[in-house]
């Protein structure tokens, strides 16, 4: 093989292995790190620098994953490290990401209200994120198992584009406005919360709605 050829077949699974690198960069700022205390979420004290750090980690990350597979597709080096790790880390990062997001580190006690989670995300989101990857994962793996072709649909593909958008925008909206109760920043974080689990579960719908047809159709042959 030539040099070319080996630079082409290595730069690909560079920028999958490096994504993972800035996912854990990512994760431990997101780890060291909790959100103000009260009296900065009354005044706060912008800009909170460490969320823009956190915001740019993710979007050098999302940038990898925009440039990694077409190259390898566009330079005919699709291998079984990039097929396997590609998707691999995407689901490291988005995922991981929101349980960042749901955790205590950004939670904040207001007096006489339930905790504020200031970033938006709860529990229950993630726990909606992951339980919709864990099913269309399982029912490729079938599908593709049994010789049926289940590639990733637009709106799979628009899921990903939604949550690699939110979840840099909450961080830099945490970094840059106030988020109390009745704020435009609260208003924006909680939106971008909910559109991101509401297009999460609506594109889970048509990969189900494939694996019964094709359940239904084999049922008849």
């Amino acid at each position: 093989m030539s040099a070319p050829d080996d630079y082409r077949r290595w730069v690909p699974n560079a920028l999958t292995g490096s994504r993972l690198v800035i996912a854990t960069a990512f994760f431990v700022l997101l780890s060291v790190w909790h959100y103000p205390a009260r009296e900065l979420v009354v005044s706060p004290r912008h800009p909170v620098w460490p969320y823009l750090w956190a915001a740019a980690l993710f979007g050098l990350a999302a940038l990898t994953d925009a440039i990694d597979g077409p190259l390898a597709r566009r330079w005919k080096t699709v291998s079984k490290f990039g097929r396997v790790m590609d998707p691999f880390a995407d689901k490291v990062l988005v995922v991981g990401a929101f349980i960042m997001l749901a955790g205590p580190a950004f939670g904040i006690d207001v007096p006489g209200r339930r905790t504020l989670q200031v970033s938006g995300i709860t529990s229950w989101m993630v726990v909606v994120i992951l339980g919709r990857e864990l099913l269309v994962t399982s029912i490729r793996s079938v599908m593709e198992q049994s010789g049926v072709d289940f590639s990733a649909t637009v709106t799979g593909k628009i899921k990903m584009v939604v949550q690699a958008c939110a979840i840099p925008f909450i961080l830099v909206l945490l970094g840059i406005t106030e988020v109390d109760h009745g704020s435009l920043g609260r208003l924006l974080i909680d939106s971008a919360a909910w559109l991101t689990v509401l297009v999460t579960i609506a594109s889970g719908i048509p990969y189900v709605a494939r694996a019964i047809r094709v359940g239904i159709n084999s049922g008849r042959s």
